[in-house]
């Protein structure tokens, strides 16, 4: 049997998947605060399995622009729509409430794609950056954002638009710049519906030159019918945009109406990918079944 070959997906997970919430208490804590504020974070939309981890780390990753998101991506919790919610005024100052209250260290701050705006909610990012900073500009900021494309016909102006919202997150000085392949070139228009592969390679490309300063990072998650050879393409395709963060993870369904896992990755597939791509120039890897996109972010 080759040592590539596919564990079957079935209806109980491997055991390297399966792993205690952590503290229940601090769990129950940061779930009220977030509930009182009337905020949503990845950690629970996407029902992380490391939330209790990253909680009691001092970081979370907060999700902007509402809960309904204007693309349907086939892998992804979080609710889609047509007509998202209006943008909360407030949102920003409340998210900022939080973070004070939970004593966080490091916060990732996320959104749904809001292709309804016309910034495609760049100025979610900034507004809500600068209400941190304003209570303390010690603590540290990551974004992690959707492509900014869309909205204009013409190829070169779409171009233009994508480089202009990206300029606007940027020059808010984050720590990391973040945005997610997701998944090899082959799978990316049945997985990522409305973005494509090239275009996220262009916009970390655009991050390196519109900020050589700021690191960017990307992730992949396994299990969606990637081979190994597939994985390591598009791991060559982001460093050759300069990419220099990387996670890598395994693809959990999140119900029956996503994207079946085709198979499971084991502990060590991922400890060999990972190693391939410290070979390949990644200043930083995460690669584990349970690593996500904020995965021990604050190191």
């Amino acid at each position: 049997m080759s040592q590539y070959s596919s564990i079957v997906p079935s209806e109980r997970l491997p055991e390297w998947l399966r792993r205690p919430i952590g503290n229940a208490s601090q769990l129950e804590r940061v779930q009220g605060l977030v509930k009182e504020n009337r905020l949503h974070t990845i950690c629970e939309e996407g029902r992380c399995p490391n939330r209790g981890e990253c909680y009691a780390a001092g970081t979370a990753t907060f999700l902007l622009g509402g809960s309904i998101c204007t693309r349907s991506c086939a892998f992804c919790q979080v609710e889609k729509g047509r007509a998202p919610m209006a943008v909360d005024p407030a949102e920003a100052e409340r998210v900022a409430d939080a973070v004070e209250s939970m004593g966080l260290r490091y916060v990732v701050l996320t959104a749904v794609a809001r292709d309804d705006l016309s910034d495609h909610g760049a100025n979610l990012f900034t507004s809500t950056m600068a209400a941190i900073r304003a209570r303390n500009p010690l603590i540290l900021i990551e974004v992690l954002t959707p492509d900014f494309w869309g909205g204009v016909a013409d190829a070169d102006r779409a171009v233009a638009a994508q480089r202009e919202r990206l300029s606007t997150v940027l020059a808010a000085e984050p720590v990391c710049f973040n945005h997610n392949l997701e998944t090899v070139e082959r799978l990316q228009g049945e997985v990522r519906r409305g973005a494509t592969y090239q275009r996220s390679l262009a916009l970390l490309a655009a991050s390196r030159e519109l900020a050589p300063s700021t690191p960017t990072k990307s992730g992949l998650m396994l299990g969606l019918g990637e081979t190994r050879e597939e994985v390591i393409a598009a791991m060559q395709d982001l460093r050759a945009v300069d990419c220099q963060r990387l996670t890598l993870g395994q693809y959990l369904r999140p119900s029956l109406a996503h994207l079946p896992v085709q198979r499971y990755w084991t502990p060590e597939e991922f400890d060999e990918l990972g190693a391939v791509a410290q070979s390949l120039g990644f200043a930083q890897v995460r690669s584990g079944p349970l690593v996500r996109s904020s995965y021990h972010a604050g190191d």
